[in-house]
């Protein structure tokens, strides 16, 4: 069974690691002392000193890699993954040796000699080597499994959406080396088919299949409306001792990835994962916004001052123009921006976006619209706290109510600050364009923030951002 052959690929592993850390260490005392590439340093201790280490580093590094799971199939762990992991487990393997190095040197004289910077050349070169020789097992596990060996055998209880989904990310990639042995199902005709996976039976039919033990695993695809079955399915199973999974058919409900927290043993699953709902996050982003809007202000003063005396001397009015916005917890505000229309009345401002050509756009008014200069005062709003740099582009009350009605899920936008610039409208959704597909953007925003991605917005807004067709 893939159990037994996991084992025996384990332990498998586990030899060639410690060929790869001997090699590894091997070729660091050669470069170090006798390549002439990196020093011309003449060793005073002897290689075969420089071996006897090996008997404490080969075990101390196959520990750190059981320690840092690089032995998980690699069904289940990506490459980055991977990579991370034989980076952590070599540098805590050099920390441990350089520890012990200096604990030792007050018991042996002989130690005062050893290269330190051969440590340095070893930690550089394992990592090297390990990642070159699990790049290989993976390619030679892909090749197998194409092939239809290695194969992992499961079978699906309950045919559900969960189940199709299931199935088109096994059949995409073979790779893995999963073979679905079909589906059992009370509600779905036998001999039904989807994707080449047939339907085989009823649940009922799990008496006499696991008996068998033909299978490596059980994956249980119920629908919603079937999860009252769940705990005899369960029971049956792991009476059986077949490894049994459970894959929830809520993507009706949870569209996106959800995450799951620990209430003192009792496992809660999150709607959607928002991650500056945490406070941490929540913080550091504040702090740049704050930084960045003062910095900001500072260097466009120039501009933003040209701007102001070209609105005032173009048209009577005010010089900022206040809109009320819907913002973070749906909470009002007032949105600054230059004026770019002539004065109106409360009645006209509320008769639809502006269309190209609109007359009650100044001629200043047009430029700065296509600029986006005229968002420019919004960096005073960001530094009071009701707007952030980055984030989904607030929208008038009144519109606010229409489409929370015609689009699922646009109210979730207001669980963060709304931004100046956001991933919609790098992707090119500004102005008069679909608000299905920008809300499809501001919720990978919302549920995938980093700061990384809120600098890469602001740098993609710089380059292509600034310049609005759809601006009239």
């Amino acid at each position: 069974m893939i159990k037994d052959n996991q084992q025996h690929f384990n332990r498998l592993q586990v030899v060639m690691d410690a060929v790869v850390v001997i090699v590894s260490y091997a070729f660091a005392w050669w470069l170090k002392f006798s390549s002439g590439f990196v020093d011309k340093e003449i060793g005073v201790l002897s290689f075969e000193f420089y071996m006897r280490a090996l008997i404490l580093i080969v075990p101390l590094y196959i520990l750190l890699y059981y320690a840092f799971n690089l032995y998980t199939p690699k069904r289940v762990q990506g490459r980055r993954l991977e990579f991370s992991n034989i980076v952590l487990a070599n540098t805590v393997g050099l920390l441990i040796l350089m520890a012990g190095f200096f604990l030792a040197l007050s018991y042996s004289e002989q130690l005062k000699n050893f290269s330190r910077s051969m440590f340095i050349y070893f930690f550089m070169i394992n990592i090297i080597l390990e990642e070159i020789e699990r790049l290989m097992i993976r390619a030679f596990l892909r090749s197998i499994r194409k092939n239809g060996y290695n194969q992992k055998h499961i079978l699906l209880v309950g045919y559900s959406k969960a189940a199709e989904q299931y199935i088109d990310r096994i059949k995409q990639n073979p790779q893995w080396g999963y073979n679905i042995r079909g589906i059992l199902d009370d509600n779905i005709a036998r001999g039904t088919m989807y994707k080449g996976v047939k339907v085989i039976g009823s649940v009922g039919n799990l008496s006499y299949i696991l008996p068998e033990n033909k299978l490596d695993e059980i994956a249980i695809t119920l629908g919603l409306e079937e999860y009252y079955k769940l705990e005899k399915i369960v029971a049956e199973c792991e009476k059986s001792g077949v490894h049994t999974k459970f894959i929830p058919d809520y993507g009706n409900i949870i569209p996106t990835r959800p995450y799951t927290e620990d209430l003192l043993g009792l496992p809660v699953i999150n709607i959607r994962y928002v991650p500056l709902s945490n406070t941490f996050n929540a913080l550091i982003k504040r702090l740049t916004d704050i930084i960045g809007s003062i910095i900001c202000i500072i260097i466009f003063s120039p501009i933003m001052l040209t701007s102001a005396v070209l609105v005032k001397m173009t048209s009577k009015g005010p010089l900022i123009f206040k809109q009320e916005r819907v913002g973070l917890h749906n909470k009002p505000f007032q949105m600054y921006k230059f004026r770019t229309m002539y004065v109106q009345t409360e009645e006209e401002e509320k008769k639809g976006w502006t269309q190209k050509n609109d007359p009650r756009v100044t001629s200043v008014g047009r430029f700065l619209r296509k600029t986006s200069l005229d968002e420019f005062p919004q960096l005073f709003n960001v530094l009071k706290g009701d707007m952030s740099l980055v984030g989904p582009r607030p929208e008038r009350p009144q519109y606010v109510e229409k489409f929370r009605e015609e689009i699922p899920r646009y109210m979730i936008k207001h669980q963060v600050r709304p931004g100046m610039t956001g991933w919609a409208q790098v992707n090119g959704y500004r102005g008069d364009t679909s608000i299905r597909k920008r809300i499809e953007h501001d919720l990978y925003y919302i549920e995938n923030w980093t700061l990384g991605l809120d600098i890469k917005i602001l740098f993609l807004t710089v380059f292509k951002g600034f310049i609005n067709k759809n601006a009239y």
